[in-house]
């Protein structure tokens, strides 16, 4: 039976669920943009009660009970959360059969066949939307009672013969000033009254809009090419609606913060109120893909305040022919490395984002890549990412992929670092990734997979960092030779490196099979999916092998230097391969440590690290290693604080690890 306006009111669900990130949760912004803007433009708000909105992660059953009141259901839906809303909306249909499913958001197919193999494999979902979504939902609203959909635009049904309607597209929000804000209208008052004991990440839009047009990404294929901006003043009063509400954290979802003049001020009265408040205490942004001076002092501004974690340089590829491929070649890569040489030399910490498995990409391309960004000075993180598909970028599109002969196979989505424990009713997620190409077919994909992993534990994970630049400052010795030399077939006088070489390999092949990106792990090592290179670390230590280990690594690369008749004095790769082995922090050490090294080792090191290396000098230096007074005793705890949350800065190689250094004499 339909809602009668004239004797209740008509009660509307919401549907936005979010992964927990840190044990946060985040306001879900795209939910309170739609009833802002229903509450604001209905003919008749007054007739219409917005339940409270599910957000998270829940048991189905507790999602469709939320969702028992409700006439109108509205789901936002995205690669994070459509199997499990695709199982709360045909529960909810099932039991409460008249209510409207609405669905939307990116995971909504916007090309015509799949969209009709959507909705067809979907016959619970009432209407599809794609595109912007405040002005759409207020019309669906409105057109409850008569069900006269034809007169909703950018939404897809099914008629009761069978057949597939697709209403005209509506045009875009031009004017951001129309939108009113979900924070500053108290729509998510309520919610955080209900919840006082959640830790909330904020969701922030200072515009919409991308005016690229890379094939992997559906942001700029979403919204088309124009940036529309949001009011000044009332950004900076969300600003301070965050710092009143104590929000720690603010995810903004610009694709290309930095491109606007006005971005340099927005992000200094984020540090101000930072400043004068404490809040927020973070604020990450995706930088603008052309790396201008106006970037460079958004991150610095940031950074200067404490705001981000890392600048990302996202390059995605350093190969001029995939970057064509993937319509990315207007996009400077020159300006993404100029812009790394300048935090390098600054002293602002950086990490660089690379796609596996891009269009044009081959294992040669990708590995002089790596190779070239290292040299540049990205040290502390490069994040190797699989590539995967979505459903409206231009790579979503099948005969692209057939033009690009892209294999694929869909995996659960487990995250980085997330729990293995689900309860019995969690729906898992999945994805299409991307595992073999053209340019780079099956068994060069596995190749580049384990040369990314063994970049990982090798440089970024810190656990050889220091031999490495070594030898690559003194010996001009390419980061690809050296990565390479340890992925070589196995041999019988390196088991251990050769073990982790196999590991990688058969990882790989794992995940061409439909397995997951990550390795799950025992309770005693939290109990949570590490990334391959991050694991063999913590196995290493773990099994007592990792003096082995560097053993071995000293004589492959003696071997390796002779065999290229480079010059190298075996006191000085042992002094480096020492040092960095007394580096690694480790549960259960009791005693600080003083070492003696026959060269500045440490000091050529760390020069080098900033782009300016100081003479290596042959002087016998004292160094001591603080081992205790940040001491683990168990390995959950070492897990979590060394490998977990230190890997990403390097903490538990230099931290604070060396308190001191003196001469202690000549040779």
């Amino acid at each position: 039976m339909r809602q009668d306006i004239a004797t209740g009111r008509i009660k509307v669900g919401l549907v936005q669920i979010n992964n927990s990130f840190s044990h946060q949760n985040y306001l879900p912004l795209s939910v309170g943009m739609l009833q802002a803007y229903a509450q604001k433009y209905l003919a008749h708000p007054e007739a219409y009660e917005f339940l409270p909105p599910v957000y998270s992660r829940i048991p189905v059953d507790r999602a469709v009970e939320a969702l028992q009141e409700a006439d109108v259901a509205l789901f936002s839906v995205y690669v994070w959360n459509i199997r499990i809303s695709l199982e709360v909306a045909k529960t909810l249909k099932r039991c409460k059969p008249e209510t409207v499913i609405v669905f939307g958001g990116p995971h909504v197919p916007e090309r015509p066949e799949q969209n009709e193999q959507f909705m067809r494999q979907h016959p619970f979902i009432d209407l599809a939307c794609t595109g912007e979504g405040e002005s759409v939902v207020v019309k669906i609203l409105e057109h409850y009672q008569d069900r006269q959909w034809e007169a909703v635009p950018s939404v897809s049904f099914m008629t009761q013969d069978g057949r597939l309607i697709r209403t005209p597209k509506a045009p875009r929000l031009s004017d951001l000033s129309t939108v009113p804000s979900p924070y500053l209208e108290g729509i998510f008052d309520p919610l955080m009254d209900a919840n006082p004991t959640e830790h909330w990440i904020a969701l922030w839009e200072t515009n919409r809009g991308c005016p690229f047009s890379c094939t992997f990404c559906d942001w700029g294929s979403a919204v088309q090419s124009k940036v529309y901006k949001f009011d000044q003043g009332r950004l900076y009063k969300e600003v301070e609606w965050f710092a009143a509400r104590k929000i720690e954290f603010v995810f903004c979802c610009d694709a290309n913060f930095g491109m606007l003049p006005r971005d340099l001020e927005i992000a200094a009265y984020v540090a101000e109120t930072k400043q004068s408040s404490g809040y927020p205490q973070a604020l990450s942004v995706q930088n603008t893909k052309n790396a201008t001076e106006r970037a460079y002092q958004v991150q610095k501004t940031l950074s200067d305040a404490g705001l981000n974690k890392g600048v990302d340089i996202a390059l995605q590829s350093m190969d001029p022919n995939t970057l064509t491929s993937i319509k990315r070649s207007n996009i400077s890569t020159e300006t993404y490395q100029e812009l790394q040489r300048r935090f390098t030399r600054d002293r602002v910490e950086t990490y660089t984002d690379l796609i596996l498995g891009l269009p044009g990409e081959t294992y040669e391309s990708f590995v002089e890549g790596v190779s070239a960004c290292i040299a540049n000075g990205q040290h502390n993180r490069i994040q190797f990412n699989n590539l995967s598909i979505l459903p409206n970028a231009e790579m979503g599109d099948p005969e692209y992929q057939k033009t690009h002969g892209m294999e694929t196979v869909e995996t659960r989505v487990v995250n980085i670092h997330g729990a293995l424990a689900e309860s019995d009713q969690e729906i898992s997620e999945t994805q299409v990734l991307v595992i073999a190409t053209k340019t780079m077919p099956r068994n060069d994909w596995v190749r580049t997979r384990a040369f990314a992993w063994m970049a990982a534990l090798l440089h970024f994970d810190k656990i050889l960092q220091i031999p490495l630049v070594l030898i690559h400052e003194v010996c001009s010795v390419t980061y690809r030779e050296l990565i390479e030399l340890f992925l070589r077939e196995p041999s019988a006088d390196v088991p251990i490196l050769s073990s982790v070489r196999s590991f990688f390999m058969a990882k790989a092949s794992d995940i061409q099979q439909g397995g997951p990106e990550y390795c799950p792990s025992p309770p005693e090592w939290l109990g949570i999916w590490w990334p391959a290179d991050e694991y063999i670390l913590i196995q290493l230590c773990h099994e007592g092998k990792l003096e082995a280990f560097y053993q071995e690594a000293e004589r492959l690369l003696r071997r390796f230097l002779e065999e290229q008749l480079l010059i190298l004095p075996d006191d000085l790769l042992r002094a480096a391969v020492q040092l960095n082995r007394q580096l690694i922090k480790q549960p259960f050490q009791t005693a600080d440590l003083t070492l003696e090294l026959p060269y500045n080792v440490w000091e050529f090191y760390q020069s080098a690290l900033r782009g300016q290396p100081v003479p290596l000098e042959r002087n016998t230096i004292r160094h001591a290693i603080d081992r205790t007074s940040n001491a683990w005793f168990s390995w959950e705890n070492w897990c979590r604080d060394v490998i977990w949350y230190g890997n990403k800065k390097g903490a538990y190689l230099y931290g604070n690890a060396i308190q001191g250094t003196e001469l202690a004499g000549h040779y």
